[in-house]
């Protein structure tokens, strides 16, 4: 694999989970590479669930926001959906200063997000 590729993709318990190798993830290049990963997984296994998981995540740009609405849109075109697991307080604001917070569910940690439930 190429030095961008941050993410890795695997499945659990019938779920893709996407995970982060990097604390950061703010270059151009690393995001496009992310986003090449994970469309071709969906395009070849058709997921009907997907993971981002954030654990160690500890900044993202904002192109990473835009990538996320993509994929969520590929998912559901594919009757799939796409969640979010793990993201600390501080990305959260993100989510919810753009009222992203309304389009995804979040999930306190990968095991909870692979089974759909939340400490909710």
């Amino acid at each position: 694999m190429e030095e961008t590729n941050i993410v890795d993709i695997t499945e659990q318990q019938g779920t893709a989970v996407v995970s982060f190798k990097a604390a950061s993830i703010s270059n151009a290049e690393q995001i496009e590479a992310v986003g090449k990963s994970v469309k071709a997984y969906i395009e070849k296994n058709k997921p009907k669930r997907m993971v981002f998981d954030f654990e160690g995540v500890k900044f993202f740009s904002s192109q990473l926001l835009g990538l996320l609405l993509d994929i969520r849109v590929r998912m559901e075109a594919g009757n799939g959906e796409l969640v979010i697991s793990a993201i600390n307080p501080q990305l959260y604001r993100v989510f919810k200063i753009t009222n992203l917070k309304k389009v995804f569910e979040f999930f306190p940690d990968r095991g909870s997000a692979i089974i759909g439930k939340s400490s909710n």
